[in-house]
């Protein structure tokens, strides 16, 4: 197929996606979820329409081919956060081209990757090509952006059958950056854990106008904000990253060291790269009276805190220990969510396809591994189908990792075409060579 025909069918399909409104919440998929429905099934896909909300559905769309072997799933979520155009160039639902580059809400994240999956495979069942083996699997689904509780995760535990697949392309990683002279694509092998907290304070209320008739529980928490802010760094070595370090050519017993001769070559990339390596408590909320003119007898801050893959509430009870003090300054806490962090194998058949891959196209570039330090919906699949090499990848070649990643769930918000191409190109040519 010619790259440039890949790359106009995308841009279209691409457009047509960002134009429906499916901010979520209230999400409001199905218009968007159809269409890609009716995409499908005219090239000959069988598909399902699978929904825990009828206004919230979930389309599996498959082509078996005649003998077993892997079912390959490309996986994408229609759902994206809010965009309020008054701080956009351009209209945030308007899919338009401008100066070479496609904006939109979900132009990133993840609407490119809907419509790159779905265009390289359309692309190759209109040829009459099914696969020699196996089954290849789009699974495109609602909610991702609140947790999937009716998209995948959804999926995956009330139809096993309809989600299951032994290898998974999903978001997270594949933009461009490089290091020590060399361009490298980065493959999400792994997610981060998420065990998010409460630290309460108590106090005693009493009249604004004379402080000292109350305990103020706010000022309570001023302590722990500033030992947050001065938090000493404390890193962990789990697969994923120590296999970026040594495929950065750095030393992965040495993590500190190994970071900062990143942050001396690339100090922005060293931004994005360290979480990996940390245990990482950031304060998002604090909630105190609810008059100005009354002293708090209760305050509360919120820290989202992420852990790396396997670690849980033990180790983020350590790091809380280690910033905060053993008794956390006299504050209570109270987690409200406990999300073991998950991984899939840095070596696998689908990582030696992504990485053929690369090196056929870029013969001086490398693939290396990455943890996502966000959520995606491959902690489901990854939770529901062990067996199940789960991978986050969508290759950028113009739009650096540096350059993409801050205009995710950012303002203006938008997409180089080429690499729009680039990536069609990408899932046309994996699919062939992991199913024939």
């Amino acid at each position: 197929m010619a790259p440039d025909e890949l790359q106009s069918e995308a841009v279209q399909l691409l457009g047509e996606l960002i134009r429906f409104d499916t901010v979520n919440p209230p999400g409001n998929e199905r218009p968007a979820i159809e269409h890609l429905d009716r995409y499908l099934r005219s090239a000959g896909f069988e598909t399902q329409l699978l929904a825990a909300d009828d206004n919230r559905p979930n389309l599996v769309a498959t082509l078996t081919g005649d003998d077993d072997g892997p079912v390959l799933g490309l996986l994408g979520h229609v759902d994206t956060v809010l965009a309020d155009p008054a701080d956009w160039a351009h209209d945030p639902w308007s899919g338009e081209v401008v100066d070479g580059y496609l904006w939109g809400r979900g132009a990133l994240d993840m609407k490119d990757q809907v419509a790159a999956e779905a265009v390289a495979a359309v692309t190759r069942a209109r040829s009459g090509w099914r696969p020699a083996r196996g089954a290849l699997k789009l699974l495109f689904v609602s909610d991702e952006e609140t947790g999937g509780e009716v998209g995948a995760a959804w999926l995956c535990s009330e139809h096993p059958d309809a989600a299951r697949c032994d290898m998974l392309i999903n978001e997270g990683a594949g933009e461009v950056f490089e290091f020590d002279g060399r361009r490298r694509f980065g493959v999400a092998c792994a997610e981060k854990g998420i065990f998010r907290f409460n630290l309460n304070a108590a106090g005693e209320a009493g009249h604004a106008s004379v402080p000292q008739l109350g305990d103020n529980a706010l000022l309570k928490l001023a302590p722990a904000l500033a030992a947050l802010a001065d938090a000493p760094r404390s890193y962990l070595a789990t697969e994923a990253p120590a296999a970026l370090l040594s495929g950065l050519g750095l030393d992965p017993s040495e993590i500190g060291a190994s970071l900062d001769a990143i942050g001396a070559e690339a100090p922005a990339l060293r931004v994005l790269i360290e979480p990996m390596f940390e245990v990482t408590l950031t304060p998002t909320m604090v909630s105190a009276s609810s008059k100005i003119n009354v002293i708090p007898a209760r305050a509360q801050l919120r820290i989202d805190c992420r852990t790396p893959p396997g670690l849980g509430e033990d180790e983020a009870r350590r790091r809380i220990a280690e910033v905060l003090g053993d008794d956390a300054g006299g504050l209570e806490i109270e987690f409200f969510e406990h999300t073991i962090g998950n991984a899939s194998p840095v070596e696998s058949e689908l990582m030696d396809a992504i990485s053929r891959w690369v090196e056929r196209v870029e013969p001086d570039a490398s693939t290396v591994p990455l943890i996502l330090p966000a959520f995606s919906d491959s902690t489901w699949f990854r939770g529901a189908f062990p067996e199940c090499a789960a991978y986050g990848f969508f290759p950028m070649r113009h739009q650096s990792l540096l350059e993409a990643y801050p205009l995710m769930h950012n303002a203006d918000e938008r997409i180089d075409v080429r690499d729009l191409g680039f990536a069609t190109q990408f899932f046309y040519d994996v699919i062939g060579d992991l199913l024939g």
